[in-house]
């Protein structure tokens, strides 16, 4: 049950350089966005202090060359390395407020699903400046990356990195449009079997390569399904969200019964790294990529 609930809550949270400096201002005018909750942000300033409560925030900020400035995030904000090494300010559920206070920030970032409304309240009543982010699909990472790059007022660094990533989709959807389409799911837990359903972001990475997801359909987010669902839809690839290794033999173990689905006949089961397909952010074309490379081969 526990992996289950980090699980979740590494979805509802999805990097290529960093760099010692601060990017140059490109603009001192002042700034209003609207952020993920329907606030408006407005500043003459641009914040010299800030803290992510987000491993997707955090990677963001890594990647527009803001890590300098970074002065707190959780322990789960592992990527790049150097984030790590960071003032550890609680996890995506809890904060540590004294510390936040003691760090007297300028900027808050956090999450509208990652971290809990009761932080949001706190941390708003406490009187700091907060800026909520909610992205559900490439373009809302897309509209989070270009917002974080406003209020430090370098947004042509994060244009041209944006333009860097759609090149990246494109790329792959062009080439996915040249191979069949097959069925496939997500699959999130084994053990109770959770899949990734149609209204989330990892469902995008399926359609962009072309995989039709059997839980395309579902109301719910992350769908619990039966072992025996799971043989009627038969899906013909099978990508489990793992960090450890032997998938094919864990699969089999629990459910022997499915030696009689499509993906597992033909050995069609791919692992992915957790971190990579669970963080909306600015490595979304990686996983992208990463995914078509493996799929496209089978």
């Amino acid at each position: 049950m526990i992996r289950i609930i980090y699980t979740l809550t590494m979805l509802t949270l999805f990097f290529v350089g960093c760099t010692k400096d601060i990017p140059e201002v490109e603009s001192k005018s002042s700034i209003k966005i609207v952020d993920d909750l329907g606030i408006t942000y407005q500043s003459d300033i641009v914040p010299k202090k800030i803290i992510s409560l987000a491993p997707n925030l955090t990677e963001m900020i890594y990647e527009l060359g803001l890590d300098s400035i970074l002065i707190g995030n959780t322990k789960y904000c592992n990527y790049p390395k150097e984030a790590i090494q960071k003032e550890k300010i609680g996890d995506l559920l809890t904060v540590d407020y004294e510390k936040i206070i003691e760090l007297k920030p300028d900027l808050i970032f956090i999450t509208v699903e990652g971290n809990a409304k009761e932080s949001y309240d706190k941390l708003n009543k406490l009187g700091f400046q907060l800026f909520v982010s909610n992205p559900r699909n490439f373009d809302g990472i897309k509209k989070t990356f270009h917002d974080i790059s406003k209020i430090f007022r370098i947004e042509k660094i994060a244009e041209n990195k944006i333009k860097l990533w759609d090149e990246v989709i494109e790329n792959v959807k062009s080439e996915a449009l040249h191979q069949k389409k097959r069925s496939g799911m997500f699959l999130v837990s084994l053990k109770p079997v959770m899949l990734a359903g149609g209204n989330t972001f990892v469902n995008e990475f399926l359609k962009i390569v072309g995989i039709n997801n059997i839980a395309s359909d579902s109301k719910v987010s992350y769908p619990l399904f039966s072992r025996e669902e799971i043989l009627t839809r038969n899906p013909e690839i099978i990508i489990h969200a793992i960090s450890n290794d032997g998938i094919d033999s864990e699969i089999s173990n629990n459910y022997p019964e499915w030696k009689k689905i499509a993906a597992v006949k033909n050995q069609n089961i791919i692992k992915v790294d957790p971190d990579l397909f669970f963080r909306p952010g600015p490595r979304y074309p990686i996983a992208v990529q990463k995914l078509w490379d493996k799929i496209k081969h089978i």
